[in-house]
């Protein structure tokens, strides 16, 4: 059977509802850039290395180890060396990120590395110099699901930030991650779901 992460809890979220979940260590195709996602080349080179990467590893996993899957949906780690750049000024252009896909634990670097050779053999990826294989360990977190366009979320970060974290009696810590559930190129604006995910610990 092709397994689907998206079924898994750490993928689970309600608009309106601010879940606190455990998640565990990840590992991940990562590219990490700056500047505004909709202007910046880096991060349109980034999506363009990562995802040609993540199919050659997926399509390996097929045929070498009879074990197939969904790729899973693009995430990003966001931060700004001032957050009320990202989260209230939505000043994009003091933002940095690292763009993601998420690797199935039953492969590892070795089979990360050989994908990227694959990849890069077929076509040009203007970021595979960019390109890491590592493990992103979370932990607690608080996650949410945000329907409409991404400009649309400072209000629910602002909730969450300053409102249900606190009120839970925790704190945020580690870097501010979004998981894109829609695709842009397909789905209208005000349709797009997304999940922010805030990693916390006790106040």
């Amino acid at each position: 059977m092709k397994v689907d992460f998206k079924s898994t809890d750490s993928y689970r979220a309600r608009a309106g509802e601010f879940r606190v979940v455990d998640v565990p260590p990840l590992q991940y195709l990562m590219v990490d850039g700056h500047g505004d996602p909709n202007t910046a080349p880096e991060y349109a080179e980034a999506l363009a290395t990562l995802y040609p990467v993540a199919y050659q590893l997926k399509f390996a996993s097929k045929t070498e180890l009879g074990r197939d899957y969904v790729v899973p949906p693009l995430e990003a780690l966001w931060w700004a060396e001032d957050m009320a750049a990202f989260t209230t000024a939505r000043d994009k252009s003091r933002w940095s990120w690292t763009a993601m896909l998420m690797v199935p634990d039953w492969l590892g670097l070795a089979e990360a590395e050989a994908a990227r050779v694959g990849a890069a053999a077929k076509r040009r990826l203007a970021a595979v110099d960019r390109l890491r294989f590592a493990v992103l360990e979370e932990g607690r977190c608080v996650q949410t699901l945000h329907v409409g366009p991404y400009d649309d979320e400072a209000e629910v970060l602002a909730r969450m930030h300053q409102e249900l974290i606190p009120q839970a009696g925790l704190r945020m810590t580690g870097t501010h991650l979004e998981i894109y559930l829609s695709d842009p190129r397909r789905t209208a604006p005000a349709k797009l779901r997304t999940i922010p995910r805030q990693p916390v610990t006790a106040a």
